[in-house]
């Protein structure tokens, strides 16, 4: 598949967001359930809901590039009985609403919402975990993309978010409330380790795959030996066009190994770097250098798949 980098920028900054709220949220909850000391001070609370939310709108800015009409946006929200896209249209400005009131609630400005804090954090919880299923689904639904249809899409979606977030809470965290910069590190060391696991296992079954079509079964004709001698488009298509990303092998290969690198091992480094050392700056390095990573990583996950009618046009595949 071509990927399009709206729908890259759009997962990947949406994604970051939910993991920063849900980490922020998991923590204060960890600290009332233990009796903690230290919990996540309000402004924290504030600048990290500040925060998810711009990437929020960010990545909702990027969705719009991918449309060919903007301005009938509003209809893919019809289809939510049958559509997983709808639904994430739905729940996406929904999940907006409660992290902006989740903000002010901890801001000195929004003190009439901060008896509700504790539920608004809850319902954002929620709707950050619906919109992680709705976006993973879009894909995993697809059962002729073999790449996509799989339980590890949607546990991908989740967990490289909760990762990118937890990073961004350990870096924020070294500015707003330090004594939780330690604390945050550890669980997006965690967090990264175990989506490594997970995408390591994506990747291993994605190369054992093998096409369930053949030249004969695209084309209708029952021969032992077909070969394609054209495409059949002087011009190319829109089948040529969308359906290939037109990179060697040996690309796909170097993308592959730079987001393993950058999405995963260089930001625990970097981590693990500024628990030892203290100094915020390795932390702010282990954010960008992830998601220079995960962006490598989205690319290389729309590349991946091999739509079914690339059977019909492998002359130019």
């Amino acid at each position: 598949m071509r990927p399009a980098f709206s729908v890259i920028f759009l997962t990947t900054l949406i994604g970051a967001a939910q993991g920063l709220f849900i980490v922020l949220c998991a923590a204060d909850l960890a600290a009332r359930l233990t009796g903690a000391v230290i919990r996540p001070p309000d402004a924290l609370h504030s600048a990290g809901g500040a925060l998810a939310f711009v990437l929020l709108a960010a990545g909702l800015a990027a969705s719009f590039f991918h449309l060919g009409h903007p301005e009938r946006a509003w209809r893919t929200a019809s289809q939510w009985r049958t559509s997983w896209l709808s639904r994430e249209v739905i729940v996406l400005p929904a999940f907006m609403l409660l992290v902006a009131l989740h903000a002010v609630a901890y801001h000195p400005a929004g003190i009439e919402l901060r008896p509700a804090a504790g539920w608004i954090a809850v319902l954002g919880v929620g709707a950050s975990l619906a919109l992680f299923v709705c976006t993973g689904m879009i894909y995993a639904c697809l059962r002729f993309l073999q790449e996509w249809a799989s339980p590890l899409t949607v546990l991908n979606f989740v967990l490289l978010g909760l990762a990118s977030g937890a990073t961004l809470a350990a870096a924020l965290a070294a500015f707003e409330a330090p004594a939780l910069a330690g604390p945050f590190a550890l669980w997006s060391i965690v967090l990264t380790l175990v989506a490594l696991g997970t995408r390591t296992l994506a990747l291993a079954r994605n190369a054992r795959l093998r096409p369930i079509s053949t030249l004969a079964t695209a084309i209708g004709v029952k021969h032992p030996r077909i070969v394609q001698k054209a495409a059949g488009f002087l011009g190319g298509s829109f089948n040529t066009r969308e359906f290939f990303h037109g990179r060697t092998r040996g690309a796909l290969r170097a993308v592959r190994a730079f987001f393993l690198l950058a999405g995963f091992a260089v930001p625990v480094l970097l981590v693990a770097a500024g628990m030892a050392g203290g100094a915020p700056a390795w932390l702010v390095a282990a954010v960008l250098v992830q998601f220079a990573g995960l962006v490598a990583e989205r690319w290389y996950f729309f590349a991946d798949a091999n739509h079914p009618q690339n059977l019909y046009y492998s002359a130019i595949a």
